[in-house]
């Protein structure tokens, strides 16, 4: 026989599927704080306390927002926004997917209106080009005069 077969027979315990279910979860799971292990309620208190984390993970996924253009493709695959949009602020359909294929730069008047426009912290997108590395390069051409931003 299954152990918590009637611990959940009177926990009354639902899945999480919304925001609403979450409130819930919460409201009962503080009810249940401090509640000794091994116990019918601290029992409860854990099984809702692996709920509460599987939904938050399903819904607000962790994401690596030290890379500008990782924090775009994500506002644009989970949070509703689309490339057209994004070509729309930009001004152009191949500037957009030249941005979001690392092929061009995120400018500050691209920054400015990304952020205006998407309510994102206009900090998130002023990162540096390749986080992983830790350093900043600057090519310098053979008479020692910085080349253009574009032939980096």
């Amino acid at each position: 026989m299954f152990p918590f077969r009637n611990i959940l027979a009177t926990m009354e315990i639902h899945p999480i599927r919304n925001d609403d279910d979450l409130a819930a979860a919460l409201r009962e799971i503080e009810k249940l704080w401090g509640a000794a292990d091994g116990t019918e309620e601290g029992d409860k208190l854990d099984i809702l306390s692996m709920l509460v984390e599987k939904y938050e993970d399903r819904s607000w996924p962790n994401i690596d927002i030290s890379d500008p253009i990782d924090l775009l493709n994500y506002e644009i695959d989970e949070l509703g926004h689309s490339q057209a949009e994004l070509a729309e602020l930009l001004g152009s359909r191949s500037r957009a997917s030249e941005l979001l294929n690392r092929r061009r730069p995120l400018t500050v008047e691209m920054i400015h209106r990304i952020s205006e426009a998407w309510k994102i912290p206009a900090d998130l997108l002023v990162r540096p080009r390749y986080p992983l590395l830790g350093i900043t390069v600057t090519v310098l051409s053979i008479d020692s005069k910085p080349l253009a931003p574009e032939s980096r």
